[in-house]
Order: C-alpha cells, then structure tokens, then sequence
C-alpha cells in the first residue's frame, strides 16, 4: 500500500489542522492506521491509531482530547483532525499502516512521506 499524507501548514497556537492520508494500491481495511510525529532532534513519536474496520482508537497523552483519528474506507483514507494546537505540537507527521495492533513505530510496515505542521505562539 501506498501513503500520502497531507494538510500540514503553519498555524497559531489554538488553531486547528486537519491532516490526510490517502492509500492507493490496497484497502485500508486490511490495516491498523496509525499517525505519528517527528520534531528536530527527537525520535518519531506514537501520536494517534484506529483499526479501520472496528474503529477503535487510542491516542498519544499529550493529544489526548485535542486530537482525533478518524477513517473513511470508501475514501480509502484516515484523518487526523488537531484542534487546540500548541507551539510543542510543531513536528512532521506521517501516517502509518500496521498488521500490528501497536503504537511503536518499527512495527508499522508502510509509511507515507510526512506533512510539516508548525504551530507559532
């Protein structure tokens, strides 16, 4: 399968971001969805996952109740919605797939290219 992940942009300190990711070449149901972050200097971080089929969810604490993951199967993508945004939200993102229902990224077998988020104070 293949990801892209867009949405990304430069935002202010509560704003809100909605970010995509769209597969081709297989169905995401077939996969646990996941969305992680990477800012300089820090290793990629578990941010948000959704099993595409029951729509089960789980997020990172420091999301917890600002952000949500969503998915659309017909569309064949998954979303991340970032409401309350704060400057240490500032990352690039990228959305995953996994035949592991896990949130540690050397697990996930398919990545997409990553979409730059920065939130200003």
């Amino acid at each position: 399968v293949q990801l892209q992940a867009s949405g990304g942009g430069l935002v202010q300190a509560g704003d809100s971001l909605k970010l995509s990711c769209a597969a081709s070449g297989r169905s995401l149901s077939g996969y646990y969805m996941g969305w992680f972050r990477q800012a300089p200097g820090t290793e990629r971080e578990f941010v948000a996952r959704i099993d595409s089929v029951s729509g089960s969810t789980s997020y990172a604490d420091s999301v917890k109740g600002r952000f949500t993951i969503s998915g659309d199967n017909a569309k064949n993508a998954v979303y991340l919605q970032m409401n309350s945004l704060k400057p240490e939200d500032t990352a690039v993102y990228y959305c995953a797939a996994a035949f592991l229902w896990t949130t540690t990224a050397r697990q996930y077998r398919y990545w997409g290219q990553g979409t730059l988020v920065t939130v200003s104070s």
